[in-house]
């Protein structure tokens, strides 16, 4: 579908337009429906009151900036009740809540979405996360409110999980006139006022707001629906991009001076000149070699192990997708057989015993060729080795509570030791 329509207001937005000249925005009901949010949504409130109302004739309703802006159109507020205009002031603050604009920024990057059409979608997905929880219990759904349900999507996903499951088409006509601004979907429009502009939040209030708000929301967990619990644990811990963290780990040790040098007479050494009647060899970089121990110990979970597994192929990725110079050791108190990575889908991670992974370096340590890098995926409730191997040492952590009785049920004042300070470590799977 094309983003450029005809008519790109929405039914709602065009009822009653051209039947009176436009007035001032009514600020009173405005703000009247504000309170009202606040009173059914007080875990909100601290976020829609920091938010700034700017009157606007181009916005079709009510739209918002990174900045913490409101524009608001006075038609729209002119004819909406007033339990309506409630429940969209909550959702614009939810798009800048939930930093809608920054994941968009992000995934348009990654996926290479660049057009307008792109960034519509990208709103439509922001608004198929939020419309699923903001509405009831006091707020009324606007009509024409995008809902998953409408394309026939489940409830309760992410914008990035709904923009892999749809396209524009005719079938999204009637939401073509959508414009929930740059704060939904990071494309600055030309009607807002920019970072100069007067009333915009810096980006440390913008934090402030947020960790008031989570908050808020830890503090009465049984009165949020889930998917603002959600928003509000990551609020407080917010995920590490791990993967890119472990990938970067590998490659960095797997470039550095050292690993995956060697020496050959295939391409004679320019120094050779400087020694007449011999031939030297050049020192070249081949290909390095990965070992990735898993640790398979009973304290790893199912679930860990196979995640696991998926790191091993993403490891390989990050040394140029050479599955055959990746090998996967499973170890607990003892190091299993080692197995290449070409048959990654068979290996069995079998285990389940104690946990000493100095056993794994060991084994690793005398395939041939011997590693030039080390992975080790544990939960590090393992003693280590004492000395540095002679290659480069990665460790991704899978993360542990840090009450002392979680790590060993037979001496419940033991905490393992940190990986040394030879490693590179990674905390994975937040």
């Amino acid at each position: 579908m094309s983003t450029e329509t005809r008519d790109p207001v929405s039914p709602r937005a065009r009822a009653g337009a051209g039947s009176e000249p436009p007035g001032a925005l009514d600020l009173d009901k405005l703000f009247a429906a504000r309170l009202h949010a606040a009173r059914v949504r007080p875990y909100l409130a601290t976020a829609l009151f920091a938010l700034h109302a700017v009157e606007s004739r181009q916005v079709p309703t009510m739209a918002v900036d990174r900045y913490w802006r409101c524009y608001v159109s006075p038609a729209f507020v002119d004819r909406m009740p007033v339990e309506e205009l409630a429940g969209v002031w909550v959702h614009e603050v939810s798009h800048l809540l939930r930093d809608h604009h920054g994941r968009s920024d992000r995934v348009a990057r990654q996926r290479g979405l660049t057009s307008p059409g792109d960034r519509l979608r990208m709103n439509i997905a922001a608004d198929f996360e939020i419309n699923d929880d903001v509405f009831g219990d006091g707020l009324l759904r606007p009509e024409g409110a995008a809902r998953p349900e409408s394309l026939g999507l489940a409830r309760g996903q992410l914008m990035e999980d709904y923009l892999r499951q749809f396209r524009l088409g005719p079938h999204l006509q009637d939401l073509a006139w959508l414009d929930c601004g740059s704060g939904a979907d990071g494309r600055e429009r030309g009607w807002e006022l920019g970072p100069d502009g007067a009333h915009g939040l810096s980006e440390q209030q913008r934090d402030a707001v947020r960790f008031r708000v989570a908050q808020g929301i830890a503090g009465r967990p049984g009165k949020t629906p889930e998917g603002w619990r959600r928003w509000a644990e990551e609020a407080f811990h917010p995920p590490q991009p791990w993967r890119e963290l472990l990938g970067a780990a590998v490659r960095s040790a797997a470039s550095a001076p050292g690993a995956g040098e060697d020496y050959s007479y295939g391409r004679p050494s320019r120094r050779s000149a400087a020694v007449p009647g011999a031939v030297l060899p050049s020192l070249r970089r081949r290909p390095p070699h990965v070992s990735v121990i898993i640790d398979t110990s009973g304290s790893v979970s199912d679930s860990e192990l196979g995640s696991a597994l998926l790191e091993v192929a993403a490891i390989s990725r990050a040394v140029g997708g050479r599955r055959d110079l990746v090998s996967v050791l499973p170890c607990d108190a003892s190091a299993r057989m080692v197995h290449p990575l070409c048959r990654g889908e068979g290996i069995p991670l079998v285990g389940g015993g104690g946990t000493d992974l100095r056993t794994g370096f060991a084994r690793a340590l005398r395939v041939r060729p011997r590693p030039d890098v080390i992975v080790a995926l544990t939960d590090g409730q393992t003693p280590w080795p004492k000395a540095q191997p002679p290659c480069r040492t990665v460790v991704g952590l899978f993360p542990r509570p840090l009450s002392a009785g979680s790590w060993d049920e037979d001496d419940p004042d033991y905490v393992p030791d940190r990986p040394p300070a030879w490693a590179r470590v990674v905390e994975i799977g937040g």
